[in-house]
C-alpha cells in the first residue's frame, strides 16, 4: 500500500498533516539524524581546537566549512543512506558515524581524522544533545510563537471588552457580576506565567562518555581538562551543561518542558470548556463559514467544533507529556533503553499540542460577542445584588445582614422591586439607600474593568 494521507496510521500524518508540517524538520527521523550529524561534526571541530590532542590538529577554515555543511545540507537522500547503513549495523547512531566517515573520504585534510569521529562518545552523548537541540527548536520556532499569538488575541479582547458586564456563575449558579474582559484577562495572566517559564527553560546536555566519568577520555589523553572541554562544547550548542550524569543525561530538562506544556494545555482546556459553555448560553455567536455544515441532521446548528477539537488534542498531548514527565527521569542503574522509544514520541505530543493551539486560535477568530444576551442575563438576575446590600448593611452595623438577605433571596424568585422595598425599610443614610436602590447588576462590577486592562 502506498503512503497517502488517507491511509496514514496516525491523524498527525493524515487528516492533520498540513497543520504539523512545521514539526517535520524537527521531530522526523531525518530531523533527528540531522541533529546527530551536527553534534558529531561539532565535537570533531572541538577536538581539533583542543591543543592537548595533537593527533587532531587545528582545522583550516575550509575544513570547518566542509564539516558544518554536512548537517546544513543533510537531506532525504542522505537520510536514506544512513538508513541503509543502519540496516547492516542495526545501530542508528553508529550509522551516523559511518555516514560521516564516508563523507570524509577524499578530503585530504579530514580523511586522516576519520577515527576521531565519535571519539570517546557513547550513543547517549550524541542523542541527548540532538534531542535537546530539537526541543529548543520547537520551543523557539513553533510553540512560543503559537502561544504568544493566542495570548495577543486574548489580551486584545480583554481590553476591548474590559467594561462589558457579564454575569458570573459560581457552582453553575448566578453570582456577582464581572466583565467579559476581566474573565479573558484571567486566562492571559495564567498563560503569561507559563510563557515566562517556557522562555526561561534551558535544555541540559552532557558529553562525558559511557558512564559519565570521562573514562575513555582520560585514559587516552590524561593531560586534557575534559570537564572544561565538555562544558565549552555543550554551551557552544546553546545548551545548559550537566556535569554529573550516568550514561544518560537524566532527562529532567525534558520532563520540565513537558510539565510546562502540560500546564499550558490544562489552562487552555479550562478556557476552551468555558467558551464552549458561553456559546451554549448565547454569550458568543460564531461567524458562519459558507458551505460549512454544523450538524448532519439539524440544519440550524453552528457547533463550537474548534474549541472541542482543541480540548481533545490538548488532552492527547497532555497524556503524552505526562508520560514523558513520569517516565523519562527514571533509568535503571547507569542506563536502560526504555527512554529511547519514548523519546521518539516527542513529535506526537507536540503535534497534538500544535493542532490544539491552531484550533483554539481558529475558534477565537470566529467568536462574535452577543452583548444583548449578556445584558439580558444580568437584567434577569437581580438576586446577585444581595451581596452588595448585605455588605453595606454590615458597614452600618445593622443586625444579621447576611441572614436577612438569605431569607429574602435564597431559593426564591426576587424582583428589583422587592429588593428596593427591602432597601427602603433599612436604617441607612438616605444617600446610601438611593445608591442601593439605583444599583443594577450591570453596574456591580467592582474593579473588573481596571483589572482587565492590566494584561
Amino acid at each position: 500500500m502506498s503512503l497517502d494521507a488517507l491511509n496514514a496510521l496516525s491523524p498527525l500524518d493524515g487528516r492533520y498533516a498540513a497543520k504539523v508540517a512545521a514539526l517535520r524538520p524537527i521531530f522526523s527521523e531525518s530531523g533527528l539524524m540531522q541533529r546527530r550529524v551536527k553534534v558529531e561534526v561539532e565535537w570533531l571541530i572541538a577536538l581539533a581546537a583542543e591543543p592537548g590532542i595533537p593527533e587532531v590538529p587545528a582545522l583550516s577554515a575550509d575544513a570547518v566549512t566542509f564539516l558544518r555543511a554536512l548537517p546544513d545540507t543533510f537531506d532525504l537522500d542522505a537520510a536514506r543512506r544512513v538508513k541503509a547503513i543502519e540496516a547492516t549495523t542495526n545501530h542508528d547512531v553508529k550509522a551516523i558515524e559511518y555516514w560521516i566517515k564516508e563523507q570524509l573520504v577524499g578530503q585530504a585534510e579530514l580523511a586522516s581524522l576519520s577515527e576521531f569521529v565519535h571519539f570517546a562518545c557513547t550513543s547517549e552523548d550524541i542523542n541527548n544533545l540532538a534531542y535537546a537541540l530539537m526541543l529548543v527548536d520547537v520551543r523557539d520556532g513553533v510553540l512560543s510563537r503559537q502561544v504568544e499569538g493566542i495570548r495577543t488575541t486574548l489580551a486584545g479582547m480583554a481590553h476591548q471588552y474590559a467594561e462589558l458586564p457579564m454575569l458570573s456563575r459560581t457552582h453553575g449558579q448566578t453570582a456577582s457580576p464581572t466583565t467579559l474582559g476581566k474573565e479573558l484577562a484571567n486566562v492571559v495572566a495564567r498563560i503569561d506565567r507559563q510563557l515566562l517559564q517556557l522562555k526561561a527553560w534551558q535544555s541540559p546536555g552532557k558529553i562525558n562518555g559511557a558512564v559519565g566519568n570521562f573514562n575513555a577520555h582520560v585514559i587516552t589523553y590524561p593531560e586534557v581538562d575534559w570537564t572544561a572541554l565538555s562544558e565549552r562544547f555543550v554551551r557552544s550548542l546553546g545548551l545548559d551543561w550537566n556535569p554529573l550524569t550516568t550514561q544518560i543525561e537524566p532527562h529532567d530538562g525534558v520532563a520540565e518542558l513537558a510539565d510546562i506544556c502540560r500546564r499550558l494545555g490544562t489552562i487552555l482546556i479550562d478556557f476552551a470548556r468555558d467558551v464552549w459553555g458561553y456559546v451554549s448560553l448565547g454569550y458568543f455567536a460564531q461567524a458562519l463559514k459558507p458551505g460549512e455544515v454544523g450538524s448532519s441532521t439539524m440544519p440550524h446548528k453552528v457547533n463550537p467544533i474548534d474549541f472541542e477539537n482543541a480540548e481533545g488534542n490538548f488532552g492527547l498531548a497532555n497524556a503524552l507529556f505526562g508520560h514523558f514527565s513520569e517516565k523519562l527521569p527514571i533509568s535503571r542503574w547507569q542506563r536502560d533503553l526504555t527512554d529511547s522509544t519514548v523519546l521518539r514520541a516527542l513529535g506526537s505530543a507536540f503535534g497534538h499540542l500544535v493542532i490544539a493551539l491552531d484550533s483554539l486560535a481558529r475558534g477565537l477568530g470566529k467568536l462574535r460577542v452577543n452583548e444583548g444576551r449578556l445584558a439580558e442575563d444580568l437584567t434577569d438576575s437581580p438576586e446577585v445584588l444581595a451581596e452588595a446590600v448585605q455588605t453595606v448593611m454590615r458597614r452600618y452595623g445593622l443586625p444579621e445582614p447576611y441572614e436577612q438577605l438569605k431569607a429574602l433571596t435564597r431559593g426564591q424568585g426576587i424582583t428589583p422591586e422587592r429588593l428596593r422595598t427591602f432597601v427602603d425599610q433599612l436604617a441607612l443614610p438616605d444617600s446610601v439607600k438611593a445608591s442601593l436602590r439605583d444599583l443594577t447588576p450591570a453596574q456591580y462590577i467592582g474593579l473588573a474593568a481596571e483589572l482587565a486592562r492590566r494584561v
